[in-house]
């Protein structure tokens, strides 16, 4: 999946969350809903997609992407966007 549209999701689901009072459990809430239901290299494409400056974000996707990248660690070789032949 190409990182503008992963990005238009996260956008989407910032918007859900927006509509909590506690910004911290916002960012929390869009974390795991993001570490519940997309797949590992969705996860690491929107994590590279910010890392490379991702404007399109929305700033509470940006930080639960932020947030979602420094749980996971540097991502294993071969887990990014690339694809791969077969």
């Amino acid at each position: 999946m190409n990182a503008e549209r992963l990005a238009e999701m996260a956008n989407d689901i910032a918007a859900y969350f927006r509509s909590e009072p506690d910004h911290a459990a916002a960012v929390a809430g869009m974390v795991m809903h993001l570490q519940r239901f997309w797949e590992p290299r969705m996860r690491v494409q929107i994590v590279r997609h910010l890392q490379d400056g991702a404007g399109d974000l929305d700033p509470l996707a940006r930080e639960a992407v932020a947030e979602l990248g420094r749980q996971a660690g540097p991502a294993p070789a071969g887990q990014g966007g690339e694809q791969v032949a077969g």
